[in-house]
């Protein structure tokens, strides 16, 4: 394993233990669930490169723009819930409520 693919899939599983371990709030999850993203971009990014292939090349752009949407609707999912229970503290929502 290469220190780069070392560094990326730390990266990656240090935000998967943060949004394990730290489930107080919403936006903490939603914030290692970005850092999980992000780590993921970049490692593809830089396959595609290590490939110097064209028909990855897009590969990186699409997971851009899954994790865009992703991060829009964990903010608007963040704002609601707010506004409905004053917190964003995970364990005051309950489902059994709605």
């Amino acid at each position: 394993m290469t220190p780069t693919q070392f560094t990326f899939s730390t990266t990656f599983m240090l935000g998967l233990a943060g949004l394990a371990f730290h489930r107080t709030h919403l936006l903490s999850a939603l914030l290692c669930l970005e850092g999980m993203m992000l780590s993921l971009f970049l490692a593809l990014s830089l396959w595609t490169l290590e490939l110097d292939s064209t028909s990855f090349s897009a590969s990186p752009m699409l997971l851009l723009a899954f994790s865009a949407c992703e991060a829009s609707a964990g903010l608007a999912l963040l704002v609601a819930t707010t506004r409905t229970h004053g917190s964003d503290r995970l364990q005051t929502l309950n489902l059994l409520q709605c």
